[in-house]
């Protein structure tokens, strides 16, 4: 029979040792909280006095621009339905830059989570190859990218196209990874059994399983790549943001027209993201009755 004898003083040791040990734990919480916000400090200073202006002075004037563009647009307010109209074939080249960039990113991206997973892989030993490229094209800004292309390219859409493709491609490579890793094996193993190829197995065995996922991850990206083209406009890729920089431009008297790509870009990003959401719940939850 178990001595009971010594149950209270085990009780009281293990109290004491998780209190101790909850009371080092806020201790070096609170040293790391400390350092942060030293961190911090030091670098908002470094990088306040290196700035042409100090915070301090130029945070008086943080409402002038937006002011000025307010007031301006409110001016002109009449020729807001204009301008929408005018810049609407903008905005459709930045979708169509998104959507062709979501597309070959999707298709990138799943061949290089299908290689880089255990019992999937069409050649394992190149398993961590094809994890370091996806780490890659993930790394990189798409920005970075667009600059490159457009000295070798020129400017247009088309820089921006593969270059959110391959940030594309590394972000859904490690995603549909990880969905992979969750899918059962056994539909592979039984078509390998009756002699079915790579591809078949693949086809048949695993996007059946993670296919609602994949779709789900990619209408989310989709979301993402709208915001990134219409950045890229920024640098000369085309699109709405080429339009949106042009008319920012401080004092050409054209901030009605950044308050109507604005608005455009607004609606735009809501609906699709509406349409997303609505879109990922049916394939995630099923038809609700």
């Amino acid at each position: 029979m178990a001595d009971l004898s010594a149950a209270p003083g085990s009780v009281s040791e293990i109290r004491d040792s998780y209190v101790e040990l909850t009371q080092r734990r806020r201790v070096y919480g609170g040293i790391l909280l400390v350092l942060f916000v030293a961190l911090m400090a030091a670098g908002f200073r470094t990088a306040d006095n290196r700035n042409a202006g100090s915070f301090s002075d130029g945070f008086n004037r943080i409402f002038d621009y937006p002011t000025e563009v307010l007031g301006e647009a409110w001016e002109k307010v009449g020729l807001l339905p204009g301008h929408i109209l005018h810049f609407l074939p903008a905005l459709i080249e930045t979708i169509n830059i998104a959507a062709a960039s979501t597309l070959i990113g999707v298709v990138a991206g799943t061949f290089l989570a299908l290689l880089s997973t255990r019992g999937m892989a069409l050649w394992p030993r190149l398993i961590p190859l094809f994890r370091r490229i996806s780490d890659v094209f993930r790394a990189i800004p798409e920005i970075v990218i667009a600059l490159v292309l457009i000295f070798l390219l020129g400017g247009g859409p088309v820089p921006a196209m593969i270059a959110i493709a391959i940030h594309t491609a590394g972000a859904l490579g490690k995603l549909f990874s990880e969905v992979n890793e969750n899918a059962s094996l056994k539909p592979v193993e039984g078509l390998h059994s009756v002699g079915a190829s790579w591809a078949q197995r693949m086809l048949l065995g695993v996007i059946p399983q993670v296919g609602p996922n994949y779709v789900s991850y990619a209408l989310l990206r989709f979301e993402i790549n709208i915001r990134a083209s219409a950045i890229l406009g920024f640098v000369g890729a085309g699109g709405i943001g080429y339009e949106l920089r042009n008319s920012m431009a401080w004092g050409q008297g054209r901030y009605d027209e950044a308050a109507a790509i604005f608005l455009l870009l607004f609606f735009t990003i809501v609906v699709v993201d509406q349409i997303s959401g609505h879109l990922r719940d049916r394939l995630t939850h099923g038809a609700r009755t």
